[in-house]
Parts: structure tokens; C-alpha cells; sequence
């Protein structure tokens, strides 16, 4: 029932993907913010496809830690999972990601009418630099730029991987961080084929203000971050045993 779950919602998911860029297409020919519902309604109905074909539900904690304005959101980057279902909880937001996915048909195109962080990453410094100056720009004007702190996916109870990156972006544009742990990656892993039943928890932490050195900062964040995932793996491997099959070896 697993395999079979799994594949009516993945044929579902990009179905409804591909109908929703299509059907939401006059979306070029207005304001980012067409976008922006349109991209709600995918996170929506995306969880609402994995809660009834796969048992996958979602749990959100803190959400009384989100801001109001513009600020870093850094998550745990555990699965695709958290590309889309976090998006209902900020207006006005724009990801730092690949410029790879900007060439793709119609995606790509939203990406550009949602005026997102498209970056060169073979470009090294000078991505940093493009990502510090844009982030700092939007972050101005009341926007939400999400930046994943490791920069790729990593399966759950992998060694943490946190790039310095996050930190010189923060400290040096003055903004303030949001941290968010997460367990997705026990339910939806990296390049597997399979959505597991059980519950997706969330938790939005403490904001961290500006006003650290660098290397401080990179130590908060790291350390808020993998303790509260730690948690939530914990809890989730609590509640099912088998879900530890999942784990990254050690």
C-alpha cells in the first residue's frame, strides 16, 4: 500500500503542478503577488493531496516566532517537502536558489515574475555577493528571503553541514534570522520514491537578532537548529519505530 500511495500522489502532485501553472498563466501579466497566490494554493493543495493519499499530515509550532516585515528564513533543508509548504505563513517572500531552475518551462518563468534570488553557485564569492545585495534590498522592502543554511538537502541524522555563507548574509545586511527545524525528511527523503504516513512537525524558533560577529552567529544558528530537529526526529521515531530506517548512517 506504501508503493501504491506514493505513486497515485506523485502522479497527483506534478498533475496538479503543471494545471496550476497552466490555469494560473494570466498571473505573468499582473504583480508578483498573483504569484504569490498562486504558488499558496500549490503549497495547499499539495498537503492536502499527501494528508489524504498518503496519511501525511502537518504539525506547525511557533508560529508566534514569525516577524511581521522583512527578515531570513533559514530551515532545515531535509526534502522537497519544505520548498512549498511553508510558503502560506510569509506575503511576501523570495527563495535564494539554483539558477538552473530559472530555464525551466513555466516554472522557471514564475520564478522570474516572482522576483526570486537566482544565483550561479560555480560562481562562488560572487553569487555571496549578489545574494548579500539582493537580500539586503528586499529585506528593505518588508520582504522574506529564505536561505537555506546548508545549502542542499541533506537526509535526516546526516552530519550538520552549515555554510558561511548564511552568516555573512545576515550579518552584514543587518537582518534578522528565523530559524526553522523540521522532521520532513523521515516522511518525503531525498531521492526516494516513497511519502510516508505519519506527521510532519514544523517548529518556527526564537528569532536571532542582529548584532552577533559572524562566527557567533553561525554557532547560534547551528545550535538552535540541530537541537530542535533533533527533537522532532526523536519524536517522530517515538511514535513510529520504523521510521529510523530513514536515518542517514552514522
Amino acid at each position: 500500500m506504501l508503493v501504491l500511495r506514493s505513486l497515485i500522489f506523485n502522479i497527483a502532485f506534478y498533475v496538479a503542478l503543471i494545471a496550476l501553472m497552466i490555469a494560473g498563466s494570466p498571473a505573468f501579466f499582473m504583480t508578483r503577488f498573483a504569484v504569490f497566490a498562486l504558488a499558496r494554493t500549490w503549497a495547499r493543495s499539495s498537503l492536502w493531496l499527501l494528508d489524504k493519499i498518503c496519511g501525511l499530515k502537518v504539525e506547525f509550532r511557533g508560529l508566534e516566532n514569525i516577524p511581521q516585515g522583512g527578515f531570513v528564513i533559514a530551515p532545515k533543508h531535509q526534502s522537497i517537502w519544505e520548498t512549498f509548504a511553508l510558503l502560506p505563513y510569509f506575503p511576501d517572500f523570495s527563495f535564494v536558489l539554483k539558477r538552473e531552475l530559472v530555464w525551466l518551462p513555466l516554472f522557471g518563468w514564475y520564478i522570474r515574475k516572482g522576483e526570486q534570488i537566482a544565483i550561479d553557485r560555480a560562481k562562488g564569492a560572487s553569487s555571496l555577493s549578489q545574494v548579500t545585495q539582493r537580500t539586503r534590498e528586499l529585506v528593505g522592502e518588508g520582504r522574506q528571503v529564505f536561505l537555506f543554511p546548508e545549502g542542499t538537502r541533506l537526509p535526516p541524522g546526516a552530519r550538520p553541514q552549515y555554510k558561511f555563507g548564511v552568516a555573512h548574509v545576515c550579518c552584514e545586511t543587518g537582518a534578522r534570522c528565523l530559524p526553522v527545524a523540521l522532521n520532513s525528511g523521515l516522511f518525503w527523503p531525498r531521492r526516494s520514491f516513497l511519502r510516508r504516513p505519519g506527521t510532519v512537525v514544523v517548529e518556527f524558533l526564537p528569532v536571532i537578532e542582529p548584532g552577533r560577529d559572524k562566527k557567533a552567529f553561525l554557532n547560534t544558528l547551528r545550535d538552535r537548529l540541530e537541537a530542535a530537529t533533533g527533537r522532532l526526529i526523536d519524536e517522530a521515531i517515538a511514535r513510529d519505530p520504523a521510521l529510523a530506517a530513514v536515518l542517514a548512517p552514522a
